[in-house]
């Protein structure tokens, strides 16, 4: 059965099936396996072209009866790698079995058409001998399904209508009905492939080999072989292997095929990196971090691959219906046949007629696919994109959000604070200040001294050496530079010790006001005590897109509230600068109360943007968890929905996303219905026949599917979106 086929009996496990296109093809497989033995639950997808079982406690399903089963039904269980391959490099059409139908049928089709003209003696027989060539491998599906106790399925209905033409003397009809069904079945197949690859395309991202390190010389070796712990060298313009850590090198790395970073970012030793990015600058010598089945692109490759199985309540409720509806068109179909001839003057013939050709609109095939269809390519668009969504669920949920809960620290702002303001009081002049005030803090880690070293690094400033430096605890650091005694205190600290005039009292109290950490740089000594010559204010700055992230929030009708664990005057200007709703001083426990208050009182649904750990009980309490984070396990694993590329930009996206998707199910399923709709009217009143069935029916069922591989060209512009209509923006896939 292949490596990835079983796993540990008593958890589910995954199978890769051959040949599933369509709703249909996914309620044979669930119904087939769902009666075997030892088997609890299954779910198939056609998107994915998996099938996952979830065996019965302690029992193990039998492996050759799965296969079995799935061999009766026309479907075969490949290996995971052969899956890939064929995703990847998938075969061409006229090589398949559904290509090889439509060329045998259309040819017998086209035989029996001039047969005819040169001897029309012959009368049907041609059109007969097409119709069951064509018919044999989807009587023998019929057939299959029949044993597997699954009446209801397209080919059975195939089987009896063309059958029943041939009976009523529409053979000719009925040659045609088999090609356009192999036509349509066809297409629905090269649709289907298109989406899988779609999410295969992301294995492209990892190179196949890698330069490891061993000793003092590098030899090229497959990236899969790639252990934690080795080193590799990444050359410019190589693509990254593996996920790992910098050891030794500078350069700027392209993330955009990780997380649609568009800016190349500087990476430095110590720096995680991610398999699937580009070196663009410098040589990189890394340590492997993670193996290649758990780097980044394995991952998302599994988190999507698992969020397009997981069905969205829309899919499910199209399910149900599609389980009644069926059974209810064919009953339908039977009056049709037999009440009329009773009750009126129509004959029998063209009674039955009719009611064959409303069987081939009965197959619901392209009602079920317009929502998983349409899903599945909205989570793909998204994984391009760096947004990760764990299940259609979610991709659903978020199109409903109406208040977005925010943390600060690492969210809305950038996690680290920076100097905002440099002033002088008694010294010469701002250089002299932050000079000085940087030569203190050299040896320091403290997050203000960072932020103070950092900005005269961007100075460019040259720092003097300090001596005898000392902590005052909670209160600064002090010592001698260029033979000075000076210090670098907190304002009460300083108030303690010297009586300031009223009004830098007064801008001391502005400046705190506005939520910023003040480092205040004094003299110690001489006649006049101690002397303040400066200050220097730091403060955790919102993101470069914060504001552009909270404009398209608006303009989507979302509202945004900020919750911090930071004290209240900090929160509140910060709050106060993007123009937010802004609450502080809250413990992880106090931020999940304040979310389900608002559940509550009708503000929601509500979702909850944060870190993934501190955030922990306001994530799980929110109807939507968004981790913020550049593809960590926290982000990957954590919340509902994760941000690779790490900008609160993202978030309006996801909602945009899934609005977009929503409105594509939308049409899909007005497209499905409409076209069903009108041709079971016109059928039943004899304006079309048994063709015009076949083309509502597998027509219907290409056109969804074309219409969901749109979203696959998703692009979110900010600038322009709307809450009253917030339309998708497309272009060309590729």
């Amino acid at each position: 059965m292949g490596k990835s086929t079983h796993q540990a009996s008593s958890s589910a496990f995954s199978l890769r099936v051959e040949g599933m296109d369509c709703g249909g093809c996914e309620r044979k497989v669930e119904s087939a396996l769902g009666r075997l033995a030892g088997i609890e639950e299954v779910s198939a997808s056609s998107v994915t072209g998996s099938v996952k079982v979830h065996p019965k406690q302690d029992a193990t399903p039998s492996q050759e009866a799965i296969e079995r089963a799935l061999n009766t039904l026309g479907y075969r269980l490949v290996d995971e790698a052969v899956a890939s391959e064929s995703a990847t490099s998938p075969t061409a059409w006229w090589q398949t079995a559904k290509g090889r139908l439509v060329l045998v049928t259309g040819c017998l089709l086209g035989l029996a058409f001039a047969l005819r003209l040169a001897w029309p003696a012959l009368g049907n027989w041609p059109f007969v001998a097409a119709t069951l060539v064509g018919l044999v491998p989807i009587v023998q599906a019929a057939w299959g399904a029949l044993k597997q106790r699954n009446p209801f399925t397209i080919e059975m209905l195939m089987s009896i209508a063309a059958l029943g033409a041939l009976a009523i003397n529409a053979a000719a009809e009925a040659a045609v009905v088999v090609f356009l069904f192999a036509v349509g079945e066809l297409l629905e197949g090269v649709a289907s492939s298109r989406a899988r690859r779609s999410i295969s395309a992301l294995a492209d991202l990892t190179p196949s080999t890698a330069r490891l390190i061993v000793g003092g010389d590098t030899r090229e070796v497959s990236a899969a072989s790639l252990t934690p712990g080795q080193r590799v060298m990444i050359r410019p313009g190589d693509r990254v292997p593996c996920d790992g850590r910098i050891l030794a090198g500078e350069s700027d790395l392209d993330e955009s095929p990780v997380n649609g970073e568009s800016v190349p970012r500087p990476r430095a030793p110590g720096d995680d990196i991610f398999a699937g990015t580009v070196n663009l600058d410098a040589a990189l010598e890394v340590e492997v971090t993670r193996g290649a089945e758990d780097n980044t692109i394995a991952r998302v490759i599994r988190l999507v691959e698992e969020a397009q199985a997981a069905k969205a309540p829309v899919a499910r409720f199209i399910d149900r219906f599609a389980y009644y509806y069926m059974p209810s068109v064919v009953g339908l179909a039977l009056l049709m046949a037999v009440v009329p001839p009773l009750v009126s003057t129509l004959a029998w013939s063209e009674s039955i007629y009719r009611a064959l050709a409303l069987l081939l609109i009965a197959c619901p095939c392209a009602l079920v696919i317009s929502t998983p269809a349409a899903i599945a390519a909205g989570l793909s668009a998204g994984a391009r994109r760096g947004l990760l969504i764990k299940g259609g669920a979610v991709l659903e949920q978020l199109g409903k959000l109406r208040l977005v809960a925010l943390d600060k620290t690492g969210t809305l702002t950038a996690g680290t604070p920076r100097v905002t303001d440099v002033e002088v009081w008694t010294a010469p002049s701002e250089y002299e200040v932050l000079r000085l005030a940087a030569a203190l803090e050299r040896d320091s880690s403290h997050p203000i001294a960072t932020a103070i070293l950092a900005h005269a690094n961007e100075r460019s400033l040259s720092l003097p050496l300090a001596s005898e430096s000392r902590a005052l605890s909670g209160l600064g650091v002090a010592g001698r530079v260029e033979g000075r005694e000076l210090g670098l205190v907190t304002p009460r600290h300083l108030a303690e010790r010297v009586t300031l005039d009223h009004d830098l009292c007064a801008r001391i109290a502005e400046l705190e006001g506005a939520g910023k950490s003040l480092a205040i740089l004094v003299e110690h000594g001489g006649v006049e005590g101690e002397r303040p010559l400066g200050l220097i204010a730091v403060r955790d700055e919102p993101r470069e897109d914060t504001r552009e992230g909270l404009a398209a929030l608006s303009r989507l009708g979302v509202e945004a509230v900020m919750l911090s664990g930071d004290n209240a005057r900090t929160a509140a200007a910060i709050g106060g600068s993007l123009g937010i709703e802004a609450h502080g001083e809250l413990m992880p426990e106090d931020k999940a109360r304040r979310v389900q208050q608002w559940q509550a009182t009708g503000r929601g649904p509500v979702g909850k943007v944060g870190d993934g750990i501190n955030d922990a009980p306001a994530l799980a309490a929110a109807d939507v968890g968004i981790a913020m984070g550049g593809g960590t396990d926290v982000a990957l694993e954590t919340a509902d929905a994760a941000l690779l590329k790490n900008r609160v930009t993202g978030i309006a996206e996801l909602i945009d996303l899934s609005r977009a998707t929503l409105r594509n199910v939308k049409t899909n399923v007005a497209l499905a219905l409409g076209l069903k709709a009108i041709f079971l009217v016109t059928t039943a009143l004899g304006i079309t026949g048994m063709w015009i069935a076949v083309m509502a029916d597998t027509g219907a069922t290409v056109l969804v599917t074309l219409n969901a591989m749109r979203l696959l060209g998703y692009r979110f512009s900010p600038g322009t979106t709307s809450a009253s209509s917030a339309s998708p923006h497309y272009s060309e896939a590729r």
